[in-house]
Formats: structure tokens, C-alpha cells, sequence
């Protein structure tokens, strides 16, 4: 277990700062999971309050001292509900908050409401983007966490090579890799922002299962094993000259990447080859544009472009009518940060510092899919790839 040194927490909650001066805030006050472990090193429950200019507060119910033990930040105190924050202010004379942001995309209303009962007479708006803003240009340490998680995620690849065989269910293969990887220190969960936003260490199919859409926003989905939660692995059993997915999320002391691979006993249709061969190549192109300043709704017009020159249009990123807007995603703490390799995203730009993973993937109905991910990150010295696995398409013979 690795603690976030006190030097990382202090940069972050000083970038925040930054960009609340730019904005006029007063305060951030920060009660979501993700956000709290990024600035606090701890997901302690209560919330962190960081005001224009000063020491940020974190004010913690449930655990305070496991929350100092695991926070390096200077002032982690209990407290007992939000009422109990304008004392606090005033102990360490920080003045009445006029302007308050919030992460509107994930506070549940009921609680907001509590907050705007404690500070009546503030204003209040959406914090979301200066925290996406922070969150989004990774530190070294930070690389160096998802460079453990790349390793992680080899090793789960690497035993799908060893344990594939015919008959086996998708779901035994997927207990296979997911056991693995906690016995590597995956944390057993992948965190999302996206409200309902769910997913289990990732996904593990095969055939036409891999083909089957869901209510993931992820261009492939799976049968899954109730409607309760409709994705992933089933009990279907891997059978010959089909394609077997393994979609796998790292996951080391809180941070991701994501890798796709695919399997095949015996060998694939030339359809599902071509169309593997294809999505490299718009990987490859990815590769080339993808340079610092470079808009990220450039890189997906691009790629989306090649795609459908080749012959994708209604396959390419999910099957016809379920097919997503985004080739690539930001990692960190979460699966959905900042970068976005999507539609529309003209004004953002690759920035050194900046991780995202990029997966073209083609889905046929009936049949299956094929595609390729990887995780990558941009250095002063262009981009760089995290993940590593061999990126052949694994034809086994048994």
C-alpha cells in the first residue's frame, strides 16, 4: 500500500486554487470519492473544503484517524455534519464563502441542498471542470502508478494465452484473470464518473456474446449474467474460430489503464481478421496526430474517418444503433476522465501530461467483434505507450 506524498497532494490542491482564482470561487468544497482520494490521499468520508487562499481542510465523519494516518494534508480534523463548517472558518479565519463550487455532476440533490442550508446567502456553481482540469495532466508519480498497473494488466494477458481452452465458459475465464489480477493488487473495482457508470475489472467474452450491446456507454457489452447487471462474461462457452475478448482494466492503489486483446482457438473468419488488421492501422494512425496541441476532436475526426473509408460506417465503435461517439477516453483514478477522443471536443487540446486510452473496435452482429486498446500518455518527448502486450491477434492452436 502506497500513501500519496504530501508534495502531490499540496500541487494538486494549489493547481485548484489557480483555476478557482481564474473562475472567482471563495471555496471548492469536494465530497466525491475519486476527488477526494486525488486531493487527499484518502476516501474517507466528509468532504474537503479549499478555500481561494490557505491551507484546504479536510473535514472527516468517518474515519478521522485512519484519515490522518492516510492523508499527508496539514489540517484533517473531524466533524460531524456540514453544520459544523462555518466554526471551522472562522477558527482558522477564513472568511464567509460568497462564491462555492461543487461537483454538480456526481452531488446528489439532497445533499447539495444540506450545503446551500449552511451557506444561504452564497452562490453556488459547478467545480467539475477546474477538478477534470487538475486531474487531467498526470504527475511522474502518477505515470509511475499506471506503468505497475501495465504490468498488472501483461500478466492477466499473458495467463489468458495459458488458460484458454474450449468448452470453458466465458465466465470461468473471466474468474481466471480477475483472480490474478487481485493477487497482483488489483483493488477489485474500477471507478467512473458517469452517473450509473459501472463496471467490474472489465470484460471477458466470447463469439457472439461480444457483439451483444448494453447500457455501457463502451462499444462492446456483453449478456452479462442478470438483467441486474447486464454486461460482461456469461456462462456461454468459448467454442473454435471465434473471437474471445479480453478487456481487462489495471488497477494499482487507485490508478488505470486499459488494454484490450484478442483470442481465438483454432482461427478467425477473414472478416474478423481484416477487421482486426483494420483497427491497428487506425491505432497507427492515432500514433502520428496525436502530438501536443493537437485538437482532441481532431484525432477522433480522423480516425473515424479512416474507419469509415475502409469500410466500417455501421460497425465501427458498437454495432449499427448503439455505436458510441468516442474512440479514446482519459485514465487516472477513473475510466472517464479527461482527455476525451470523441465528437465535438475542438477547443481541447493533447497536453504533456495528459494519459488516455484509445481503442478502435468493430462490432458485427451475430458474429462477434475484434478491435485493439491500449493506454497511452503524452511526454516532452511526444506520445508514449504504458500498456504493452503483444498486439498480434493470439491464434492458439489447442
Amino acid at each position: 500500500m502506497r500513501l500519496t506524498p504530501a508534495t502531490e497532494l499540496e500541487y494538486r490542491c494549489r493547481m485548484l486554487q489557480n483555476h478557482m482564482a481564474a473562475e472567482g470561487l471563495d471555496a471548492v468544497i469536494i465530497v466525491q470519492n475519486a476527488d477526494l482520494f486525488y486531493f487527499t490521499g484518502t476516501v474517507q468520508s466528509g468532504c474537503l473544503y479549499v478555500p481561494a487562499q490557505g491551507q484546504p481542510l479536510y473535514l472527516v465523519r468517518r474515519d478521522a484517524a485512519r484519515a490522518r494516518m492516510e492523508s499527508g494534508l496539514k489540517e484533517v480534523m473531524p466533524f460531524g455534519s456540514p453544520r459544523d463548517i462555518p466554526p471551522f472558518l472562522a477558527g482558522y479565519g477564513y472568511a464567509e464563502p460568497k462564491r462555492i463550487g461543487m461537483e454538480f455532476d456526481v452531488l446528489p440533490v439532497i445533499l447539495f441542498e444540506r450545503y446551500r442550508k449552511i451557506f444561504p446567502n452564497a452562490q453556488f456553481s459547478d467545480a467539475t471542470p477546474l477538478i477534470r482540469l487538475v486531474r487531467m495532466i498526470k504527475s511522474y508519480y502518477e505515470i509511475h502508478l499506471m506503468k505497475d498497473a501495465a504490468d498488472q494488466v501483461d500478466k492477466v494477458t499473458r495467463l489468458a494465452g495459458e488458460v484458454i481452452r474450449e468448452g470453458m465458459s466465458d465466465l470461468e475465464l473471466a474468474a481466471e484473470l480477475e483472480h490474478s489480477a487481485r493477487l497482483n493488487g488489483h483493488l477489485g473495482m474500477i471507478r467512473m464518473r458517469v452517473f450509473n457508470g459501472e463496471m467490474f475489472f472489465g470484460h471477458t467474452f466470447s463469439g457472439t456474446d461480444s457483439a451483444v450491446p448494453a447500457y455501457t456507454d463502451t462499444p462492446f457489452g456483453g449478456v452479462g449474467l442478470s438483467p441486474c447487471f447486464g454486461q460482461g462474461a456469461s456462462y456461454k462457452p468459448i467454442g473454435r474460430n471465434e473471437p474471445i475478448i479480453v478487456d481487462f482494466a489495471g488497477s494499482i492503489d487507485g490508478y488505470l489503464v486499459d488494454q484490450t486483446r484478442v483470442f481465438a482457438l483454432g482461427g478467425l473468419s477473414d472478416r474478423l481478421r481484416k477487421g482486426y488488421d483494420d483497427m491497428v492501422r487506425v491505432q497507427e494512425l492515432m500514433k502520428q496526430i496525436a502530438v501536443t496541441g493537437t485538437p482532441w476532436g481532431e484525432v477522433y475526426d480522423r480516425c473515424l474517418a479512416l474507419a469509415v473509408e475502409m469500410g466500417y460506417g455501421d460497425s465501427f465503435m458498437g454495432a449499427k444503433g448503439s455505436q458510441v461517439s468516442f474512440i479514446g477516453h482519459g485514465l487516472g483514478v477513473e475510466i472517464d476522465e479527461y482527455p476525451f477522443i470523441a465528437r465535438g471536443f475542438k477547443d481541447m487540446t493533447l497536453q504533456v501530461g495528459m494519459v488516455f486510452a484509445f481503442e478502435p473496435k468493430v462490432v458485427f452482429p451475430g458474429e462477434g467483434a475484434v478491435g485493439i486498446e491500449n493506454t497511452f500518455y503524452i511526454s516532452d518527448d511526444g506520445l508514449k505507450q504504458l500498456t504493452y502486450s503483444s498486439e498480434e491477434l493470439a491464434i492458439l492452436p489447442r
